[in-house]
């Protein structure tokens, strides 16, 4: 699991419940794919229970898996930034229990409520850097040759 941080626990309660008025119940079951790269990113989730493994596409070999999240984390980013395609595949791993977000109204609120929308906005960019970095760090252990990492 990652270092971000837990939208749960850093959102402030009131803009935390006004978010929630938006939010469906959703599983999943294992092996199920939540979401592909490049597909239309027009929803987001909040992970229950489970956990569920992100990839990248590597032409000529399967997904490789660059990170896999748990519960209270956070899945989905690219719902935020046009033309609102997915960047990595999501897989859960075993059955997964989420709160599910629908992209479209979550924007319309924080556009409503600029206060919200920036302590997600935030909140989002972190998950985003982190997310950025786990990729990183796993693309250069999957493709630099043992003994010849970069300084």
């Amino acid at each position: 699991m990652t270092g971000e941080p837990l939208l749960l626990d850093t959102l402030p309660r009131v803009q935390r419940d006004r978010l929630f008025t938006l939010a469906d119940e959703r599983d999943f079951r294992a092996g199920s794919a939540l979401f592909d790269e490049g597909g239309v990113a027009d929803r987001f989730w909040l992970i229950r229970s489970g956990e569920v493994a992100l990839d990248v596409y590597v032409p000529g070999r399967r997904a490789q898996v660059v990170e896999t999240i748990g519960p209270r984390q956070q899945l989905g980013w690219s719902w935020i930034f046009p033309p609102y395609r997915w960047h990595l595949g999501a897989r859960a791993l075993g059955p997964v229990r989420t709160w599910e977000f629908p992209a479209a109204e979550v924007r319309e609120l924080c556009m409503a409520d600029t206060e919200l929308g920036y302590e997600l906005m935030l909140r989002c960019a972190a998950l985003i850097a982190d997310r950025l970095q786990a990729t990183r760090l796993r693309l250069l252990d999957l493709y630099t040759p043992h003994g010849s990492v970069p300084s």
